[in-house]
């Protein structure tokens, strides 16, 4: 089981930036998928973005695209999210989310993660 913590969530205002981190444990980062999710008040959690193993197979969602850049340290166990031109709509609490080892592909769909860190509140004024 992989144990994520996240980091990095604050106020900002519209326009502006924050990067997310999450930090991971267990023996098997590498060889995990990771992706990020948000969930805003009264909403589904939806897909953000995922990274699959080495850095590659990255995917945004539309909403996102241009703005936010998802990367990966495997010496250092963390996932990033940098946001840039954040947008009200850009608020929700965000969740860094890990599938099972081995699989090899970036999924949308948030029952393919295994493990689920607690959420880091993004908050952001217009």
């Amino acid at each position: 089981q992989v144990q994520l913590v996240e980091s990095g969530g604050g106020l900002v205002q519209a326009g502006g930036s924050l990067r997310l981190s999450c930090a991971a444990s267990g023996r098997t980062f590498s060889s995990n998928v990771m992706g990020w999710f948000r969930q805003a008040p009264g909403k589904e959690r939806e897909f953000v973005s995922g990274i699959g193993w080495m850095g590659g197979g990255i995917a945004y969602a539309d909403s996102v695209k241009g703005r936010f850049t998802i990367s990966r340290d495997d010496a250092k166990n963390t996932v990033y999210l940098q946001m840039n031109s954040l947008k009200p709509e850009d608020t929700a609490v965000y969740y860094c989310a890990s599938r099972s080892p081995y699989y090899s592909g970036v999924s949308y769909v948030k029952e393919d993660y295994k493990d689920w860190g607690q959420g880091t509140q993004v908050t952001v004024s217009s």
